[in-house]
């Protein structure tokens, strides 16, 4: 199909809304099988050397895809965006056979599946960096909030359907969360390659080898420091005295800021920062960070809230827990799917401004009645509360996007897009370490004393209890985030064996544990919902910001000039479309051209 027929856009819009749909489920798709991927390599996941399998399972690929997404967005903007977009379908696919083949088991077979997930997140982050930019180039501004506002809830939506795919999917075969994106990704590479045409900009330039370094090493440096401090080091509950992470935290501060001089002094930088000159996209990439910090806190403290806790004690057995933690937050998909094409549409018409700061506001509110149930909650309450949280982020995504997607050159979209992609993965690695690390702090204060009583109420020897409460309690944690009864394990058969058989049940039964770990539990739950709630107000703000406005000097006196022409692809930014007059336009309807066609 032609690039100028009526319906190539929507051809665009939904091949890349399928590649952004994949390549974010299987950002979250590993988070909640977890369980069934351990078992099914032969991976004790409490062992302590195995933590950091289960850190880089968790970050790898999101991490990856925060590091790579602005030079790929930039390789976009030089080479063209569908070839690149075209090369990551490609590769996405191809790793997904490697990830479901694992012949390995133990460590081998973890290090195996953690380098392939890897290799597709480049292709994964080929997608994304360039999904956004294609539809900018494809639509005209005044459809461009609807089309983007498909493939962005699309984009996070897919984060929330990897968790009921994966609990799903778990329950049958671990190796299914890899192979279900075979025949897609087959299926989206061969159309991609048939149907989409270069329509943007394409400005040659040279690869900026120095920002990138410095870029990709400080970021990942900085990324990887911070999951690695929830980790305990010498005796302290956590690693934030460990000499590597500090490091880490350093020096990848320190690369961040020699990146910032380099992109200065560059003629063509991987990093336009002279976009973040203009308030508008400033302020919402400081949103869409925010926001994703906050979504990516609640969603691995909910998985916690659900599989550790609050099935068990409603009767369900832990290795069922993946599947129905899946299923009970259904109604968070289900809202942000309701509001997010809504949103957009609405936002071509009413600003997308207030749209996407209302929606942060809705989080907000979410956050501060999760805040108030008790952790063995009636769930209709927790339905309700989650359904809203997700309406929010529906209400915020694609407004947010068409902010930032409207506030820069043509010429520049495909390293924008990389930039809003890089804050919005970067937020969510950066939940794993700021929101475990505030629960592991609340964790600290009151389950030692805790596990101690609940342990020598059930006949457990004092000096037995006392070693099990002084670990920390970062094991526990992750059992309840795995789903998993760590009593056993802990206690061993020695202590087990000298029991009561009654006492001995109950310790290994499905309600000890989660009974034992809820009121600590529930502390470090009010650190976390308390900043996700100040981080949604603050981005709120942040959203609300508008573009400074420029006086007008006076004419000089002479002969009347015919007035410039209007730059082409402008229009109020107040209407939720294109705003700066550098960006060219993408209505390609020649004058007197009847109409497009509406509609897919």
């Amino acid at each position: 199909m032609d690039p100028d027929h009526p319906r190539y856009k929507w051809v665009a819009l939904s091949n890349t809304t399928l590649g952004t749909l994949i390549a974010t489920i299987n950002a979250s798709i590993v988070l909640i099988s977890l369980p069934a991927i351990f078992n099914g390599i032969g991976l004790d996941p409490l062992q302590p050397g195995n933590v950091s399998y289960l850190l880089w399972m968790l970050m790898g690929y999101m991490l990856v895809t925060a590091v790579l997404v602005v030079t790929l967005g930039r390789l976009g903007d030089i080479h063209g965006r569908v070839r690149i977009y075209n090369a990551g379908f490609l590769i996405f696919t191809l790793t997904s056979v490697a990830l479901s083949l694992d012949p390995l088991h133990g460590g081998a077979g973890a290090l195996w599946l953690i380098g392939w997930r890897v290799v597709q997140a480049v292709g994964g982050s080929m997608l994304m960096a360039n999904s956004a930019a294609i539809i900018t180039d494809a639509f005209p501004a005044r459809r461009r909030g609807t089309a983007l506002g498909v493939n962005i809830v699309a984009g996070i939506a897919g984060s929330f359907i990897g968790l009921v795919l994966g609990g799903l999917l778990a329950e049958w075969n671990w190796r299914s969360i890899f192979w279900v994106n075979v025949p897609i990704g087959i299926l989206g590479t061969v159309w991609a390659y048939r149907s989409l045409r270069e329509t943007g900009v394409r400005k040659p330039a040279r690869i900026d080898w120095w920002g990138n370094l410095t870029f990709g090493v400080g970021l990942t440096a900085l990324l990887a420091a911070i999951t690695y401090g929830i980790q305990p080091y010498g005796g302290h509950t956590m690693g934030w005295t460990n000499p590597w992470v500090l490091a880490g935290l350093l020096g990848g501060m320190a690369l961040l800021a020699a990146f910032c001089l380099v992109e200065s002094r560059t003629a063509e930088p991987m990093f336009p920062l002279s976009l973040f000159r203009d308030p508008v996209f400033a302020g919402g990439n400081a949103a869409t960070l925010l926001g994703s910090i906050a979504r990516g806190g609640l969603q691995f403290m909910l998985i916690i809230w659900l599989q550790g806790i609050w099935l068990p004690l409603h009767g369900y057995d832990y290795a069922d827990t993946p599947l129905w933690a899946g299923i009970y937050l259904v109604p968070l998909t289900v809202g942000f799917l309701a509001a997010g094409p809504i949103a957009g549409y609405l936002s071509d018409h009413a600003g997308a401004r207030l749209f996407a700061a209302g929606g942060l506001v809705v989080m907000a509110l979410s956050f501060a009645g999760l805040l108030l149930l008790p952790t063995d909650f009636g769930y209709p309450w927790f339905a309700v509360l989650v359904f809203l949280n997700g309406l929010g982020g529906g209400l915020f995504a694609a407004p947010n996007t068409s902010l930032i997607m409207s506030s820069v050159p043509a010429a520049a979209r495909g390293a924008a897009s990389g930039m809003r992609a890089t804050f919005q993965n970067a937020g969510m690695v950066l939940s794993i370490g700021v929101f475990f690390s505030l629960m592991v702090a609340g964790l600290a204060g009151s389950l030692p004393h805790t596990l101690t009583a609940g342990l020598t109420a059930q006949g457990v020897p004092a000096a037995d209890a006392n070693a099990i409460a002084a670990l920390p309690p970062v094991g526990t944690l992750f059992a309840a985030f795995l789903g998993y009864n760590p009593v056993r394990q802990l206690l061993g058969p020695h202590v087990l064996g000298q029991l009561p058989p009654d006492n001995a049940r109950a310790l290994t039964g499905r309600e000890f544990f989660p009974q034992l770990i809820s009121g600590p539990f529930h502390d470090g739950l009010v650190v976390v919902f308390w900043l996700a709630i100040a981080m949604s107000l603050v981005a709120a703000a942040a959203s609300l910001v508008h573009e400074r406005t420029r006086p007008v000097a006076p004419a000089a006196p002479g002969p009347a000039a015919a007035p410039a022409p209007a730059p082409a692809d402008r229009a109020d930014r107040t209407a939720g479309a294109e705003t700066t007059a550098r960006a060219e336009t993408t209505d390609r309807t020649p004058p007197g051209a009847p109409a497009e066609a509406e509609g897919p």
